[in-house]
């Protein structure tokens, strides 16, 4: 065994990392990056580092249009990198919605979507009479 061909095969026969998908997975990580990361930390008032900030949003566009709604290509690539696109998609949605405010970890069945609650079902509801008190002010 070489040095390089050592570095490649872990422990379990089984599993060998490829370049290639290597390649892809770094592919994904920088689409994340550029998906959910913070703008430059750059001095926006100098003109040389407008364009920074304007290919930054390009970037961030482009990267959340790919996770979200990448289509057949974003199929390619998570299947070269050996993840499932169903998985990564619904992992950066979460991201981009807790980045935009939103509280996606309480299940739909939490009891406060569960609408007003009614009283029992059995029988016809009757009202408790009572002899009507009198409040002196």
């Amino acid at each position: 065994m070489g040095i390089f061909q050592s570095k490649n095969i872990t422990d379990n026969e089984d599993r060998v990392t490829l370049p290639e998908k290597d390649l892809w997975v770094a592919v994904l990580c920088r689409a994340a990056l550029d998906a959910c990361g913070g703008p430059p930390q750059l001095d926006m008032t100098r003109r040389a580092n407008k364009a920074h900030e304007s290919l930054y949003h390009y970037n961030r566009d482009q990267a959340r249009h790919f996770f979200l709604e990448g289509g057949a290509h974003f199929r390619n690539v998570c299947e070269m990198a050996g993840r499932n696109p169903l998985y990564v998609r619904e992992k950066i949605r979460k991201v981009l919605l807790r980045k935009n405010g939103w509280n996606v970890d309480v299940p739909i069945t939490s009891h406060y979507r569960q609408g007003p609650k009614r009283g029992s079902t059995r029988g016809p509801y009757k009202k408790k009479l009572g002899r009507p008190r009198l409040y002196v002010v």
